[in-house]
């Protein structure tokens, strides 16, 4: 007896785009402080998408001069929103090259569109 993996895998959200690795997304994140909510933009470079069952993606920014990585699942009702402001052109899935670069050095190049 073989089991179907695509069957047990959730569908991916679909009131998101789709990005890869290297794009530049802005992600509006519900947050509660207290008994408010509000919503509150993380914008960066995607340096991971994990897909299957329990897929997320990570986020990375650089704040204050200091780099933050916040890692984000697909299918969270805390994520409000994702927006894509930027592609880019990347060769590899992983881009944890990324966390040892700063400044210029640390730039990705925008994808062409046809």
């Amino acid at each position: 007896m073989s089991i179907d993996l695509r069957a047990l895998a959730q569908p991916a959200n679909p009131e998101l785009p789709e990005f890869g690795p290297g794009d530049t997304i802005r992600v509006m994140v519900r947050v509660v402080e207290g008994n408010r909510e509000r919503l509150q933009p993380f914008e960066g470079v995607v340096i991971r998408v994990k897909n299957g069952p329990a897929g997320n993606f990570t986020v990375r920014r650089i704040a204050s001069g200091v780099g933050v990585e916040r890692t984000f699942p697909f299918n969270s009702p805390r994520v409000e929103q994702v927006e894509v402001t930027r592609r880019g052109r990347v060769r590899r899935a992983r881009l944890y090259y990324l966390r040892g670069l700063t400044g210029r050095a640390a730039r990705i190049k925008e994808a062409r569109r046809t």
